[in-house]
């Protein structure tokens, strides 16, 4: 869109802050009727009948007006992605909106949050409960700006999808948020990959201790972060009210220590934070991305104090619990996703979480755009762009039938249909086998895709080609030849 629109970073629960860091003013334009909460509302009502249903609860809905001046209207959006399709694809739409009811027309500008790891369909609502002063007890000076909780109200332990990766995790999380300090759990330091929910788990632990009024100061900062304000204070000559601030919490989170590798004064100073916490019996959790004894470039008196914690891991997630955190993220945010393309991109998508819900995001934003339902095909198409050449090997059920039925001369619908002779039976049965190897598909899914038949039928169809391996040398040559126009199998 135009070259006037601007993303402002805005923290969760203060006012917008500009890119030269001076506050936005939220005064209301006087010539303009009404709040800019009815005029955002009046343009979403007239943005609503031009748009798509799916488009608008996509891209529109999540949309937050914040404030407004005499020139720009300020609109609070989830994340920097969420920023850039609106504004490439809707912005113009919006300014003419805004137009029509204004007038002369307001001006949209965009805020995102500090936290980069917002979704599609998260609004960050101010709390009023945990404002600077409430959950701090003071206004916390660290050299850059005011700093409250920092905490994400929609990382909570109701909403962080449990299995058998992260069920240790968790359970440590939860029993570290009932009991802060004064379990044995302290330091508590998780670990594992990327996008796996780690920070989740962090903030979830402060959500609850502050809910449940366990502590009444928790602050949740990134190592980055950490770092900044600390160099911040040392050029404003403030190190002793960064110190002040950290040693006067009764819960610090801290995400991703790795990043203070060969900071060696940082490290310093968060040496002596963590020992003073310590000593008060104040809970301390950490996040990193590997076990703290392969950290590298990190004291020893701190690998130390690590080592000596409950460390608890994070691993990727299963079929299982990837499908359902999908299934999830749908029903948050009351998105109609059938099952199978659930499903799909589950079985597809196994290194993270992040990258999970990123291609669901991807594959709403294709369905808006082309105005077309999301379905198998569409989903294959978003899968291919996102993985590329990694899609190689995550051979589709689609591309057996194909292989299979080609090889033995018979079309898909004898292959999936209620054909019982010998040859379309066998053929039938040794696509079922291929797609149970080449696949993470349920035995439900699996049947479903074969005419609709039942669990039973698939287990049979595998345990009658394993036979047939065993005694009959050429099925296992044609099953090898099959294998190698699928190729690698996952």
């Amino acid at each position: 869109m135009t070259t006037t629109n601007s993303v402002l970073i805005q923290e969760s629960g203060t006012p917008p802050i500009s890119v030269d860091n001076s506050p936005v003013s939220a005064i209301q334009n006087p010539a303009v009727e009404g709040s800019f909460l009815s005029i955002w509302q009046k343009c979403l009502d007239r943005v609503r009948k031009k748009v798509p249903p799916q488009t608008f609860e996509t891209w529109f809905a999540p949309i937050k007006a914040i404030s407004v001046t005499d020139k720009n209207l300020f609109l609070q959006v989830p994340n920097k992605f969420f920023y850039d399709w609106v504004d490439s694809h809707y912005g113009a739409l919006i300014e003419q909106t805004l137009k029509e009811i204004t007038g002369d027309g307001l001006v949209a500008k965009y805020t995102i949050p500090i936290d980069e790891e917002q979704h599609i369909g998260e609004k960050i609502v101010p709390d009023v409960k945990r404002s600077p002063e409430s959950a701090t007890g003071t206004k916390a000076q660290t050299g850059l700006i005011e700093q409250g909780t920092r905490l994400n109200e929609r990382y909570l332990f109701e909403t962080f999808v449990e299995g058998g990766s992260n069920q240790f995790a968790k359970a440590a999380a939860m029993a570290v948020a009932s009991a802060p300090g004064r379990t044995s759990f302290n330091p508590l330091v998780i670990y594992g990959g990327t996008g796996l929910g780690k920070t989740h788990l962090l903030q979830a632990i402060g959500n609850e201790a502050l809910a449940n009024q366990r502590v009444a100061r928790v602050v949740y900062v990134s190592s980055d972060t950490f770092t900044l304000d600390f160099i911040a204070a040392i050029q404003k000559n403030k190190t002793a009210d960064f110190s002040r601030h950290y040693r006067g919490v009764d819960m610090l989170l801290l995400d991703d220590i790795q990043f203070f590798q060969n900071k060696e004064q940082t490290q310093e100073q968060f040496f002596h934070i963590f020992n003073d916490l310590y000593q008060h019996h104040k809970q301390i959790v950490l996040t990193t991305d590997k076990p703290p004894l392969e950290l590298r470039g990190l004291q020893e008196r701190l690998l130390s104090r690590f080592q000596s914690s409950l460390t608890v891991d994070i691993q990727p997630p299963d079929l299982e619990t990837r499908i359902a955190i999908l299934q999830k993220k749908a029903d948050d945010d009351h998105l109609d996703i059938p099952f199978e393309v659930i499903e799909f991109l589950s079985a597809n998508i196994r290194s993270n979480v992040r990258e999970l819900e990123g291609a669901l995001i991807r594959l709403l934003a294709y369905s808006s755009l082309l105005r077309v339902d999301i379905d198998l095909g569409l989903t294959q198409k978003v899968l291919k762009e996102i993985l590329g050449n990694r899609q190689a090997s995550a051979v589709s059920i689609e591309n057996i039938q194909s292989v299979v039925g080609s090889f033995f001369k018979i079309n898909l619908d004898s292959l999936v249909g209620k054909r019982r002779t010998k040859e379309v039976a066998e053929a039938r049965m040794i696509a079922i086998y291929l797609t149970r190897e080449y696949t993470n598909l349920s035995l439900k899914t699996i049947g479903l895709y074969f005419g609709g038949r039942d669990h039973s039928t698939v287990v049979h169809a595998c345990r009658y080609v394993e036979e047939r391996l065993k005694i009959d040398s050429r099925f296992a040559e044609q099953l090898n030849g099959l294998r190698t126009k699928l190729g690698p199998s996952r």
